[in-house]
């Protein structure tokens, strides 16, 4: 597919924004509940409700049901919509399909926000809103895996990023707004025109490459790279270009690991959503660590989830819009292929990476996160480096010295029944909403915590609870240490100035 004719999108850009067709609009167009089961997937009470708009809001319905609910549109309508869009040329230029009187949508134009502006994307119809399987070069639109990595990136404003596998270009939309440039690629031409595109839709302008994993930019490095590869893990056929990358099992995501750090900046950062194999009686930890361990780069790798073969399988066979018959037969062959390799399940998460600037040893932190509260965000992923770097420059003796601070937290006590009645077996200190922000305590280290106002050195509090205990200072000291380390490590202690 070659690029979309530059006026072509300029006339239907123009047309969307004058119709209002925004996140929300569309919104208070459908109204509430039937918005929500959209975004579940459920779109008949959608077209109810774009049946039932006023007559000034007929523009936007119609939109509505063309670019996000596949409904076949009369001419009229549609030119109606779209009155300085010529119907031809959406025609000839492949964003419709005309089939007699009615014309339907080949592309999904859909409006997105990040909370401040705007946008409006542009990728393929999925497989629920046409009949037969999807085209080989189908391009994905947005969906959970490439909002999690959006939500993932630190957002610190960079000279240099790179998109690797933009897809529709959701990726580079976020970057746009705070890097000064932005390389995209990907191995799908069709992947490409479409994200230049949605970049012109939105009135910005990226380097687009074609070409595999770090071929497009071969010796250039970045302050930022961000990638939603397809990482599908499976024997390595290349059914549909968005999931399978041709390597067998997880290959794909240990090549990218592994070429990453001469990519990088001194620095600079890389986030990465992946999947890897967890095999019968492994630790899926030790085979990530595998990956990372002659990076030389610092490394948060949280699992969000770990997937069966049954339900991984079938998760990636519903997108497809094959038969019943194709989907058996593919997806028997796929977990025939995992029984082969001994294959357990498959573990998916976000990685993010940052490259050292001199010559500390990288520390490389794995973890299991599965909380629904307890997102991954660009701002924690940053706190995160921040605090290994403090920690790592922080002797004991300067640790001491400080004024530390408690973030607000839970005091978590489990209990249970006894002869004497309710007796304590355990106790957590808990940051809200942070991933993974959860230590164990004792008495001692909740009253240290509790003491920990940013008013007094660390030391002072710790003489303090030695004399009140009866015990050595210094053996103390020892012993709380770690566990304040520990605390300052997961966001739950911090120096006060």
């Amino acid at each position: 597919m070659t690029a979309l004719d530059p006026g072509l999108v300029d006339a239907l850009g123009a047309d969307l924004r004058s119709a209002g067709y925004t996140v929300d609009s569309v919104a208070d167009l459908l109204g509430a509940e039937a918005d929500a089961a959209l975004g579940r997937g459920v779109w008949w009470p959608a077209l109810r409700a774009t049946h039932a708009a006023p007559p000034e809001r007929q523009r936007l319905a119609v939109l509505v049901r063309l670019f996000l609910l596949g409904s076949d549109e009369t001419h009229d309508q549609v030119e109606a919509a779209l009155p300085s869009t010529p119907l031809r040329a959406l025609i000839d230029g492949g964003v419709l399909a005309g089939t007699g009187g009615t014309v339907c949508a080949v592309l999904d134009i859909r409006p997105h926000s990040d909370g401040v502006r705007d946008f409006l994307v542009v990728s393929d119809q999925d497989a629920a809103l046409r009949s037969g399987p999807l085209q080989r070069d189908h391009v994905l639109g947005i969906g959970g895996a490439s909002m999690s990595l959006a939500r993932a990136v630190i957002r610190t404003p960079v000279d240099r990023a790179l998109d690797l596998g933009t897809g529709c270009g959701i990726q580079a939309l976020h970057l746009d707004a705070h890097c000064a440039e932005v390389v995209a690629t990907d191995t799908n031409a069709r992947a490409l025109a479409l994200a230049s595109a949605t970049a012109r839709l939105n009135g910005m302008s990226w380097d687009l490459r074609h070409g595999s994993l770090f071929e497009p930019v071969a010796g250039e490095r970045f302050d930022l790279i961000v990638s939603n590869p397809p990482f599908v893990v499976g024997p390595g056929a290349r059914d549909y270009t968005y999931r399978d990358s041709g390597l067998a099992g997880d290959a794909l995501c240990r090549n990218l690991i592994e070429q990453i750090r001469d990519h990088l900046a001194p620095g600079g950062t890389a986030h990465l959503m992946a999947n890897w194999i967890v095999r019968s009686g492994g630790d899926w930890r030790g085979r990530v660590h595998g990956w990372l361990a002659g990076t030389g780069l610092h490394a948060w790798v949280v699992q969000r989830e770990l997937a069966d073969p049954i339900s991984y399988v079938s998760l990636w066979l519903a997108d497809a819009g094959e038969t019943s018959a194709q989907t058996a037969q593919r997806g028997g062959e796929w977990l025939d292929w995992f029984a082969e390799q001994n294959i357990d399940g498959v573990g998916m998460g976000v990685i993010s990476l940052r490259a050292p600037r001199g010559g500390e040893t990288p520390e490389q932190v794995l973890e299991e996160i599965t909380g629904a509260d307890e997102l991954v965000t660009g701002t924690e992923v940053d706190a995160f480096f921040a605090r290994r770097a403090y920690l790592r420059d922080t002797s004991d003796d300067a640790l001491l010295a400080a004024r530390l601070s408690t973030a607000p937290v839970f005091l978590e006590e489990q209990s249970l029944p006894g002869p004497d009645g309710w007796q304590q077996v355990g106790a957590a200190v808990r940051r809200p909403g942070g991933p993974g922000a959860v230590v164990g305590v004792d008495d001692v280290m909740t009253a240290l915590l509790a003491g920990c106002r940013g008013e007094v050195p660390l030391g002072t509090l710790i003489e303090l609870l030695a004399t009140h205990h009866g015990v050595d200072t210094g053996a103390l000291a020892q012993a709380a240490l770690p566990e304040v380390r520990e605390a300052i490590g997961r966001g739950i202690l911090y120096q006060a100035d």
